[in-house]
């Protein structure tokens, strides 16, 4: 892999991949700090990119690349918006390259074990799942949040313009960047968008779930605001039965000491401040974690021989791996977008929850929000003036 190009807003954050760059030979590397500069000035050396900005942006950057026939790797979550996630997988298709969502996990053993303990009847009639994340986000010591600060001057250098993108511009302050933008409604995806995508991923691929019927909001942590995630949320999906698999409920848990119910008779804890139970058949519960951590049973009577991960990988198990060498047509991506964004807009739905704190009601054959006009209205959020062509390509 050669490096053609890095883009920040703030060109000085790229001194140290620049000089890791340069201490591999590549002595020709060109910063931007506009995306689209970029693309313009040396489209024709970039085969590849990665696409690790705030939430907001990653629709605008990807959409771009894909449309200029670029293979794209994009963090997680995917994008910002349920529309964004839906023309994200339309491109994908329409213009063929490879594309990858970085929830690395899905590269990983856990993926292979879970699909395979499905496939063997383990995984077997699942009705309920508990997943929890609990770590500490930045926002928890905000306190109250009545509304988004007045700000300042970003730094020297800074291309305050293009980090805001397609959303809201507002004045720079700190608790947008570096990394504060998670916690608001207009840039970021809270701690579900975040951690859904390493701990629900296989669960959402393997049951076939698709897009839920409701999104229940269970309860929200004092002090709660009108542009900030709550710091601490209960929320529920409602699945439908589908082919041979029965209805599923997902409930998810975060914030501080917002944790599930241990299954009955299970007294070894929560072992971690995420993770998730799943309630199979026959009284089996399933424990798993995180990102690449494999799955275990807790509870019931399972067929001990059927356990056994077995056969050779397809891909790399490394998530970036698989992705170069999807793009040199070597393997397929593990997360490509027809994947991971029907998971993704699983998470923006339960954002929307987030932010209203109200149950939704959801048409998964129109893709509507049927009882709630506001909600409906958030599955797309009008781009800037300025940056609407990216919604076209």
């Amino acid at each position: 892999v050669n490096v053609v190009a890095l883009c920040d807003v703030l060109p000085s954050r790229t001194n140290k991949i620049m000089q890791e760059a340069k201490n591999r030979g590549m002595n020709d590397v060109r910063v931007f700090d506009d995306f689209r500069k970029m693309f313009d000035k040396v489209g024709k050396q970039i085969d590849a990119c990665t696409v690790g900005t705030p939430d907001h942006s990653h629709f605008p950057i990807s959409m771009l690349a894909m449309s200029l026939g670029k293979h794209i790797y994009v963090e997680k979550p995917l994008a910002h918006t349920f529309e964004e996630c839906e023309l994200m997988m339309k491109a994908e298709a329409k213009y063929k390259v490879a594309c990858q969502m970085g929830n690395q996990g899905h590269s990983g053993n856990q993926r292979r074990q879970f699909e395979q303990w499905v496939e063997r009847g383990i995984i077997k009639d699942v009705k309920k799942i508990d997943a929890w994340m609990n770590k500490k986000r930045r926002w928890w010591g905000w306190g109250k949040v009545a509304d988004y600060p007045k700000g300042g001057n970003p730094p020297e250098g800074m291309n305050w313009d293009v980090w805001a993108g397609t959303a809201p511009l507002r004045p720079y302050d700190g608790k947008y960047d570096p990394g504060n933008w998670r916690g608001w409604f207009d840039y970021g995806c809270g701690a579900f968008g975040d951690w859904g995508p390493h701990i629900l991923d296989s669960i959402h691929r393997y049951l076939k779930l698709g897009l839920p019927e409701k999104i229940r909001a269970v309860k929200f942590m004092d002090p709660t605001s009108p542009v900030v995630y709550p710091k601490g949320s209960t929320i529920g999906f409602d699945f439908a039965a589908r082919e041979n698999m029965p209805a599923c409920a997902i409930t998810w848990y975060d914030g501080p000491g917002n944790v599930p119910k241990l299954p009955e008779g299970y007294t070894k804890g929560h072992g971690s401040n995420r993770g998730k139970f799943i309630y199979c058949a026959n009284d089996v519960v399933i424990k798993g974690g995180s990102h690449t951590d494999t799955h275990h049973i807790i509870k019931g009577d399972v067929d001990r021989a059927k356990l056994k991960l077995t056969g050779k990988a397809e891909t790399s198990t490394n998530h970036m791996t698989n992705f170069i060498n999807a793009a040199m047509g070597k393997e397929e991506c593990n997360s490509k977008f027809s994947v991971s964004a029907p998971l993704t807009q699983v998470f923006m739905l339960g954002c929307i929850a987030q932010e209203l704190g109200t149950d939704l009601e959801f048409d998964t054959k129109k893709k509507k929000i049927t009882n709630n006009k506001k909600a409906n209205e958030l599955l797309k959020r009008p781009p800037r003036k300025g940056w609407e062509e990216y919604y076209k390509l």
